[in-house]
């Protein structure tokens, strides 16, 4: 395969990969047995209650006891940095 066949067929499974992903969480007191959100009927888009990665995050902090919207560590040069974006981004109410 040339290069540029190697590349078409790259570009060509970016698009259909598309902005989903799976993730499978247990333990820590999460209400579990539950699909979050749905995708369109190509499972190519979130069709409903689209999920980011720092809402999962969030709800990991939360579960192991750590509050994730007031928490912070300093980084290299002293300065708070939140565990996820402050107050954006909320643990999941369907998991917590």
């Amino acid at each position: 395969m040339s290069l540029a066949e190697r590349r078409r067929s790259t570009k060509a499974a970016d698009v259909t990969i598309g902005r989903r992903f799976l993730a499978l969480l247990a333990g820590g007191g999460m209400r579990h047995g539950q699909v979050v959100g749905a995708t369109n009927r190509l499972g190519e888009h979130a069709a409903e209650r689209p999920v980011h990665f720092q809402e999962v995050f969030a709800t990991l902090y939360k579960s192991i006891g750590i509050d994730p919207v007031h928490t912070t560590l300093p980084d290299l040069r002293g300065r708070p940095q939140y565990l996820v974006d402050n107050s954006q981004y909320l643990p999941m109410p369907e998991l917590v």
